[in-house]
């Protein structure tokens, strides 16, 4: 992969679509890419999946985003606080999905995406609500789940076999 360094927030988001998939960092607003959001708010891009540390808080960065109802999907670990109304209204009113996931686990399905690891099993969460629906496996007397990697837009899947 060649890196390529964007002359302006609007080019870095130039190949975000409708339905993608976004990965923000920061914890809360701090950290938070704020000047990329609002190109991508600029660029219309809707129906995103968001994976962040939580789901936005006050008005600004990705609270506006879920605001704008850009956002059709969130995987966090944290999705409430005391100032995520955007976020709180849009779930109750289904507008948005939540896939709740433990943090250690959120920054392990990165990481794995980033290391070309296909999938991985962790014990953080098994016999809980965050694993229906997902395999599980005894290994060496200890029950996990079977996580599968967080890539973002463009990621090149090419290197671990698909």
């Amino acid at each position: 992969m060649t890196m390529r360094i964007a002359a302006s927030p609007t080019e870095a988001v130039a190949g975000v679509g409708d339905g993608a998939t976004v990965l923000l960092g920061g914890f809360g607003n701090a950290g938070q890419a704020h000047e990329l959001i609002d190109a991508l708010l600029d660029s219309g891009a809707k129906d995103l999946t968001v994976v962040s540390n939580n789901a936005g808080q006050g008005d600004a960065g990705l609270a506006l985003l879920v605001k704008e109802s850009r956002v059709g999907k969130i995987i966090c670990s944290f999705p409430r606080q005391s100032d995520s109304w955007h976020f709180d209204e849009a779930y109750r009113a289904g507008r948005i999905e939540l896939e709740l996931v433990p943090q250690g686990n959120l920054a392990e399905r990165l990481r794995a995406a980033g290391a070309g690891i296909g999938a991985f099993f962790t014990p953080t969460g098994y016999g809980t609500t965050l694993a229906e629906g997902k395999e599980t496996r005894r290994i060496d007397g200890v029950n996990y789940v079977l996580e599968h990697p967080l890539r973002g837009p463009g990621a090149d899947q090419s290197f671990c076999g698909r």
